[in-house]
């Protein structure tokens, strides 16, 4: 069994945590292909894939695309086109899922998560346009299915009172990659930015990518495994 990650760094696990090594530990007998690339938006996906198809047949594939569309934007420094409005994003992400829709099964649509663990900025009342906006695409297509990542992270947030820190610096975040790449020491960095669930207000910490992981193996059970009710390892 094959399951795709396409996306941005959140999927990559540079910097931060990798939500994937977590569900490679909860299932050793599936093949789970890293395709993420930091950065990437909508548009550069787009690109990606159409200069790279994908060629494997995937039993599933989780899409997880978005963040960067809003957050480059805070950036001095943008690496990737964006998206310059709804309208654009939405003709992008349908093209992907057309290109996508054909190495796959089923896919799972993901919306972004959160920039900056201050649910109450401007940049998180984007997100939640952009997650209704995946959430209206994908009804769309028959084998497609929707994970409202913002909701969980916002329910969780809800919980604990986080700092605004938000890095906002292409170097700090090259720092963070070239620095912070043991779990514990990403962990005590967040802690000591104030952060609950992220490294620098964007990419995970290990209780977010715990998080992420959790989610994404509760749609693996319900699509791959619904007779058995969990994967038997």
């Amino acid at each position: 069994m094959k399951i795709g990650l396409i996306g941005d760094s959140l999927t990559e696990g540079r910097p931060g945590v990798s939500f994937i090594r977590y569900l490679r530990e909860r299932y050793p007998n599936i093949t789970f292909d890293n395709l993420g690339k930091s950065g990437e938006t909508v548009k550069s996906l787009h690109a990606r894939l159409t200069k790279s198809t994908l060629t494997t047949d995937y039993d599933l594939i989780f899409l997880w695309i978005g963040v960067n569309d809003v957050y480059s934007k805070m950036l001095k420094v943008q690496a990737q086109p964006v998206a310059s409005d709804h309208s654009e994003f939405q003709t992008y992400f349908s093209k992907i899922l057309e290109m996508v829709s054909s190495s796959s099964k089923q896919i799972i649509t993901v919306s972004p998560a959160i920039v900056g663990e201050n649910l109450t900025n401007k940049a998180n009342g984007e997100l939640r346009e952009i997650s209704a906006l995946i959430d209206s695409i994908h009804r769309n297509y028959g084998n497609v299915h929707f994970l409202d990542m913002h909701n969980v992270f916002e329910n969780h947030l809800s919980q604990v009172n986080s700092s605004d820190y938000l890095n906002t610096s292409v170097i700090r975040v090259m720092k963070d990659v070239i620095f912070y790449k043991d779990p514990k020491r990403i962990d005590r960095i967040s802690k000591s930015r104030g952060l609950y669930f992220t490294l620098d207000g964007i990419h995970l910490k290990s209780s977010g990518a715990r998080i992420v992981s959790d989610q994404y193996a509760n749609m693996i059970e319900q699509l791959l495994f619904p007779a058995n009710g969990a994967f038997m390892k």
